[in-house]
């Protein structure tokens, strides 16, 4: 680790001569200013294309350009919760193509969309009826093919979730597994007459399930399943799964997708004595995965959640034939122990773990998503630390983590959030940005399981803030801030998320440079260097003075090297 040299100590963060960010000041987007957007989002979506224009020019996507997704920022939507566009309370994909303006000028590069395939959804959709079909609350195939040409004329892209280990239990293929098992479903899923076999495969839901076993009285066999009992594992075995896995992956690549997200990759395989975790069949049929895609889409990106320790992650990237992307859970969790502990140490210790990653290929780096704030890959005492800071209910304990959003586990502290945010912009990685984070929004924890985040996205301050005109049907919206209450206001969490954005566009090695740990002499204090900037972030609720510049409580500064 270097010592900062007296020449990058920091700059006093009131100066203007390079790029500086701290919670007192954030940086303006060096190409448009959004305190002169008055009443944006009232235009029409000519009017507001037009305004926007230099923001990110319309027809500009480069499908030469395989490497995108290293400079790239990201951004998740649930398509039920982000804008209704009918009156039934439902999101659907014509709300969402309606708030594309909003996006562009957030400065999204690429959407993020859960799965919205026909479902029963007993898991947000994670549970597939069928691959080859949208559930109709969300619109046609039509609107869906509409929403893909609408962003890459904003030379925007879009990438979804395919959750590849298991169906719902509601799946044809399925339900003739159950009935005539010497057909030609009959092998399709993982059945057996022991449900202790594979005891090394642990349960991953221990609050709701106890086995990932699951007795079928019609078949007269117990089932495998490592999620919920109603999502029953594909035998990866059966070369018809392999099979119909390439046809799925056409059918909906040829619709325009620019990438997938692979849900739950690590588990396709299972194996008496070495139980069912990225094993080496595992990773063979990603390495086929991959080989289709570079054959048949090769700007298109494979994106893996695969909650494993560094080591083990870097099996999913092999040596760049496997994922182009992993989502970085070693490093998520520390973030949040240091600004429990107010000690920067588990975040220089989990960055001094992570190995080099083969050429082309990048971490995805998130503070939030659409499931609980995971703390599986933590130790117990660790995880205890964790629990104690940001649980203060255990209403809000899902599985094995926090079900809640950035806000609320920040405790409402826009210090702490806006911290994240420069952390998240700033770290090894390309950012994954969870939809209403941006404007700090709230959560509902009487809700179950996970859905305490998935609430509708709050647009003004309007009855259903925007969102519809009915009341939503399945979710509540939880109010207390909205994007048109900080839309005009250049200090607010949106803009000052915006500027960050704006900043790391504007310094794109921020994609590709090294992390170069450098020390503080402030244990509370984190230092690195990429490219040609510096970054400072202090975990701690006390000003830090560093010589030339003082951080204030959860400070931040961006430097020039």
């Amino acid at each position: 680790m270097h010592a900062v040299p007296e020449s990058h100590t920091v700059s006093n963060p009131t100066r203007s001569d390079g790029p500086h960010l701290d919670h007192r000041e954030a940086p303006r987007p060096n190409r448009h200013d959004p305190a002169k957007d008055e009443h944006v989002l009232d235009m029409s979506a000519e009017e507001l294309a037009g305004a926007l224009d230099d923001v990110r020019p319309t027809g500009s996507l480069d499908r030469t350009d395989t490497q995108w997704f290293r400079t790239a920022v990201f951004y998740e939507v649930l398509v039920r919760s982000f804008k209704d566009s009918n009156g039934d309370g439902i999101g659907d994909f014509k709300g969402l193509e309606s708030k594309l303006d909003y996006l562009q000028w957030l400065g999204v590069d690429c959407l993020w969309l859960s799965p919205f395939y026909a479902s029963p959804l007993r898991d947000d959709g994670y549970d597939i009826a069928d691959y080859y079909s949208i559930h109709p609350d969300y619109g046609t195939m039509e609107d869906f093919e509409e929403l893909i040409a609408q962003l890459h004329r904003r030379g925007m892209r879009i990438m979804t979730d395919l959750a590849l280990n298991h169906t719902s239990s509601d799946h044809p293929w399925f339900q003739a597994s159950r009935t005539d098992p010497t057909g030609p479903y009959g092998d399709f899923y993982v059945w057996g007459d022991d449900p202790e076999r594979y005891p090394e495969i642990r349960v991953i839901f221990t609050d709701v399930e106890t086995s990932n076993w699951t007795w079928d009285d019609q078949r007269g066999q117990y089932y495998f399943h490592r999620f919920y009992s109603h999502q029953p594992d594909l035998n990866y075995d059966n070369p018809a799964v392999q099979e119909e896995v390439f046809k799925i992956l056409s059918f909906w690549m040829d619709k325009g997708l620019d990438g997938l997200r692979l849900d739950a990759i690590a588990y396709l395989f299972e194996r008496d004595g070495l139980g069912g975790e990225s094993l080496p069949e595992t990773i063979e049929f990603v390495e086929k995965i991959r080989s289709f895609m570079d054959t048949h889409y090769p700007d298109a990106v494979l994106i893996a959640e695969a909650n494993q320790p560094p080591a083990e992650t870097m099996q999913f990237y092999g040596k760049g034939e496997r994922f182009h992307m992993v989502f970085n859970f070693p490093v998520m969790p520390r973030l949040y122990q240091a600004l429990a502990l107010g000690d920067a140490t588990p975040v220089y210790s989990i960055l001094d773990e992570l190995p080099q990653l083969p050429e082309g290929c990048q971490w995805g780096t998130f503070l939030r998503n659409h499931d609980e704030l995971t703390l599986e890959m933590v130790d117990d005492d660790v995880r205890e630390l964790m629990y104690e800071a940001f649980l203060p209910d255990d209403e809000m304990r899902a599985h094995v983590g926090i079900a809640r959003r950035l806000m609320p586990l920040m405790n409402g502290d826009r210090r702490k959030v806006e911290l994240m945010f420069s952390l998240l912009m700033t770290l090894p990685g390309a950012p994954f940005i969870y939809y209403g984070d941006e404007i700090g929004m709230l959560d509902d924890t009487t809700l179950p399981d996970r859905y305490a985040v998935r609430t509708p996205m709050q647009w003004d301050d309007s009855e259903h803030s925007g969102f519809s005109t009915k009341a939503p049907s399945r979710l509540p919206v939880v109010g207390g801030t909205s994007v048109a209450a900080q839309l005009d206001d250049a200090a607010s969490l949106l803009n000052t998320v915006r500027s960050m954005i704006a900043e790391r566009h504007a310094h794109p090695d921020l994609g590709t440079a090294p992390c170069e740990p450098v020390e503080t002499g402030e244990e509370a204090v984190l230092g690195y260097q990429r490219g040609d900037l510096l970054f400072l972030h202090n975990f701690s609720d006390r000003s830090i003075d560093l010589g030339p510049v003082e951080l204030g409580p959860y400070g931040y500064a961006w430097l020039p090297a």
